[in-house]
Formats: C-alpha cells, structure tokens, sequence
C-alpha cells in the first residue's frame, strides 16, 4: 500500500473505502491542465476500481466514501441522494455565536461572480443546515467559536454560504470572509469529521468518524 493510503485510509472492504482527504486537494479533476492533480486520481491509479461516490470542496478537509464496487457505488450514492446518510462537520467561525439553530434558506449559484454562490431567500430549492456552538476562544484578539454543522441538504458551498448569511464566516475563507477574517487561519477551518450510513452488504449502520486538525 502506498504512503498516501496510508496514511489517508480509514476503512476498506470489497464494497467501499472511506478516506481522509486533506485540504487543498481537489476530489476530482478540473477543467485545466494545472487542475488535473486530484484525489479520485490518485487514488485510481492506486486500486483501479476506485469510484466516485460524493465530493467535498478542494479547501475541505474530511471524510469522503468511495466505491470498490458497482453496488457499493450505486447503493451509497442512493443514500446520499435520498438523504440517508448523517454527515456532521466541525468549523471555526468569526465572532462569537451562542446556542444552537437551523438555517433554511436557499444557496444558489451567481453566475455573475463565478464561483461564489449566493444565500437567496426567493429560490424555491431548499438548503437547510443545523448549527451548534461548541468553544469559544480567541485567535489573534478576535473572538471564534468553534461549531459543529449538520447538513440536511447537500448545496455547493452550503455550509459557507449558511455561515456568512448568519454573519460568521468561517475563518480562513478567501472566498466569503472578509480580509481579516481569513488572516485568522491559514487554511479554511472546515472538515466533514463524521459520515454514517447502511452498508452495501449488511444494511447496518456504519459510522466513520475523523477528527478536525484544527
């Protein structure tokens, strides 16, 4: 096994195998030829059989599943698309942000300023995200809470988007925090750290889980 599954790999069976992706890396290729470098890449030509499953942003860090199978593929990508699945993330945002809540309002993508997408209230597809307040702390003078993020649904940037439209960024986001907000971090502070879903051959639960390195 190389270096890299090793020290990435969490799980694997002849269905599945659960990885940690790091942050920086895309899970697929892009368009351009300096954009090929990617994690389904590499991770094909390391077990040929890899498929895709589902995605995280390049600037995440976390749990992703991929197929080893065909079923295994199929049969976790329908979970994923009737919302079978529980996937919680850990982020540090700005300011200070106490109890807990759910954010129901839609994340569209704004052609106008591409990629960003945008919180719109009048788009009728939902994108519903539940948010608890873990820790309070202070980097650099600046108040942060470290939060846990439950996704209900799976928008593009819906997590960031939620976050900004609540008016706590996520630190490290050169995409929707303001300059002093990503001085805060190096990194964007956002990792998937917990996926459970029903396993391909015995319909029983399985939880995985990755701790933030943040």
């Amino acid at each position: 096994m190389s270096n890299f599954l090793t020290e990435h790999l969490i799980h694997r069976d002849d269905d599945f195998m659960v990885i940690h992706k790091p942050a920086g890396l895309l899970t697929v290729p892009g368009k351009t030829e300096d954009l090929q470098d990617c994690l389904i890449n590499r991770l094909v030509k390391l077990e040929p059989k890899t498929l895709l499953i589902h995605r995280l942003d390049r600037d995440t860090s976390g749990i992703l599943a991929f197929g080893l199978s065909k079923w295994g593929q199929k049969t976790i990508s329908r979970q994923f698309q009737e919302r079978q699945t529980d996937k919680t993330y850990q982020a540090m945002v700005a300011g200070t942000l106490e109890g807990e809540g759910t954010i129901e309002v839609p994340v569209v993508y704004d052609p106008s300023r591409p990629p960003l997408h945008i919180a719109d209230p009048a788009h009728n597809k939902p994108a519903i995200t539940h948010w608890q307040a873990i820790e309070h702390f202070n980097i650099q003078g600046q108040p942060v809470t470290r939060v846990k993020l439950t996704p209900i649904t799976g928008r593009s940037h819906q997590l960031r988007v939620h976050m900004q439209y609540l008016g706590h960024p996520i630190i490290g986001d050169t995409l929707y925090a303001t300059s002093e907000q990503q001085q805060l971090s190096s990194r964007l502070c956002l990792h998937a750290e917990r996926l459970s879903f029903y396993h391909p051959q015995t319909e029983q639960l399985v939880e995985f889980y990755c701790p933030a390195p943040f």
